[in-house]
């Protein structure tokens, strides 16, 4: 028997990407799934889409706490309870700090922090009862601040630390709390990524035909959840990354500048 069977999943963000591949892999396995996004087209596209099976959907925006509460209230209403959450919804940016907006920060970091932190406040009773699973979507911006990203990696910084405190608060209540951090995967988070002035750039920087594929991500995610591990980076750069940041800051200064930045100075990436 599938170790999902049954178990009540909740993904945020499921319209697209990882979110939209987590529920492709969780329901063959048996999994109750309830997810959310805030196109009322894709959702309605996705209902249609998985209208044989029980798919609870929710046009939500995980940025306004009143919209999470009935999201994650409804979902409890629904089945009875809630196993797994994971905090997938998320956004991103490309912009240099100094000519970027301050609502860019804002919204992101609604998104991407405040976003998981409201779904899991109303979820986290239902958890606890069922020894459940907290999971957040981070990246290795969250390891390491990003030139041009400022927002999305101090979102990220923002949602580890605050998954840590509450792990460690959570420590003898039989509840696992871990993030994941996919690397670079092919989804549509960097077409929706924000500019400077907090509008979709509507482009990509990377060959996205040449990315992990949403689904192998998130299959990677699900067995890190039923291992219950603490953390999961999903790519070698990713740990090189994080390991150097660790032991080298100073080096990985200098190496992220020169991946983002041609001899000239100018930002590229």
């Amino acid at each position: 028997m599938s170790f999902f069977q049954d178990k009540v999943v909740v993904i945020t963000g499921g319209s697209d990407g990882i979110g939209k591949a987590l529920i492709e892999a969780l329901i063959p396995r048996g999994a109750k799934v309830a997810t959310c996004g805030r196109s009322h087209d894709k959702i309605y596209k996705l209902q249609m889409e998985y209208s044989s099976v029980l798919l609870h959907t929710v046009v939500c925006d995980v940025s306004d706490e009143t919209e999470c509460r009935r999201f994650i209230e409804s979902t409890i209403d629904t089945f009875g309870g809630i196993d797994i959450l994971i905090n997938n919804a998320g956004i991103s940016m490309r912009a240099l700090f100094a000519d970027c907006d301050t609502k860019v920060t804002r919204k992101v970091m609604e998104v991407n922090f405040l976003g998981a932190v409201y779904c899991t406040k109303y979820a986290l009773s239902s958890i606890l009862n069922n020894h459940g699973t907290i999971v957040g979507v981070s990246s290795t911006a969250g390891y390491r601040g990003l030139p041009g990203r400022s927002a999305y990696s101090a979102s990220k910084f923002a949602l580890q630390g605050w998954l840590e405190s509450l792990r460690t608060e959570l420590l003898h209540s039989g509840v696992h709390v871990m993030w994941v951090c996919p690397g670079f995967t092919a989804s549509n988070i960097r077409l929706a990524a924000l500019n400077q002035s907090g509008e979709s750039r509507g482009e990509t920087v990377l060959d996205e035909g040449s990315l992990m594929s949403a689904l192998d991500c998130a299959q990677h995610i699900l067995k890190a959840i039923e291992r219950r591990k603490r953390t999961l980076i999903l790519t070698f750069l990713g740990k090189v990354t994080v390991l150097i940041n660790k032991v080298a800051p100073s080096l990985a200064d200098r190496l992220t500048y020169r991946h983002y930045y041609n001899k000239k100075g100018e930002f590229v990436k």
